[in-house]
């Protein structure tokens, strides 16, 4: 019952993450963070790819690859 609630609790709240080389801490409780390039959600279950020393998630290879040439424009 108690992971029932729990659950429910944390549905389609953002989270606050502290990502690491391979893995991540969660800072604050929930079940989803926003890509940094498209906006999209990405449940933690499915989340995937990061930037460590920019802090930001990415919801596929294709948000990676566009943030990476944005950073070689400057």
């Amino acid at each position: 019952m108690n992971y029932l609630l729990y659950n429910l609790k944390m549905h389609k709240k953002k989270a606050k993450l502290k990502f690491k080389h391979n893995s991540f801490d969660i800072l604050e409780e929930g079940d989803h963070v926003l890509c940094a390039i498209s906006g999209k959600q990405i449940y933690l279950k499915d989340l995937n790819y990061w930037n460590v020393e920019l802090q930001e998630a990415y919801f596929s290879p294709v948000e990676v690859k566009e943030r990476l040439k944005s950073l070689t424009k400057k």
